[in-house]
């Protein structure tokens, strides 16, 4: 991201600028993110038409799914991730999920803020770390059951 902000003259944001960014717009950048990711593997895992990936994309990208991740995470993050993670899920949005309750809706959002936030600090080791975990949590190959 760096080389292509330099490209338009931008310079790329201090963690201090970071961590004065809305929850809710780490979480607009997180949602993208972990969208890439997941289509990434998605599109290496099988070799199908564009309609099946997309319907098992949605599997892992659902605010269902990204709440299940999401609380199993506190004793896998760190306190400073956690706490992003925390003010993302506390943040009152204007919108709402259509087939989601208000919890996993709100956890689901803390989640896309952990990761929006990681992306911006420039920590794509620990995104990587993160959505690693929630593609073995999703599939069944780790149980992070409260």
């Amino acid at each position: 991201m760096e080389k292509f902000l330099e490209l338009l003259d931008i310079e790329t944001m201090s963690e201090e600028q970071v961590k004065l960014i809305s929850p809710l717009k780490l979480a607009y950048i997180g949602d993208a993110v972990y969208e890439v990711y997941i289509r990434s593997y998605v599109v290496n895992k099988i070799k199908t038409n564009v309609n099946s990936m997309n319907k098992m994309a949605v599997k892992y990208v659902k605010a269902e799914a990204q709440a299940k991740v999401a609380r199993g995470l506190k004793d896998l993050v760190s306190e400073k991730e956690w706490t992003i993670l925390k003010r993302g899920r506390n943040q009152k949005s204007a919108t709402v999920a259509k087939n989601a309750s208000i919890g996993d809706y709100r956890y689901a959002t803390g989640f896309e803020a952990l990761i929006g936030y990681l992306y911006l600090s420039g920590n794509n080791d620990r995104i990587r770390e993160i959505i690693k975990y929630s593609i073995d949590v999703l599939e069944g190959k780790v149980n992070n059951e409260l």
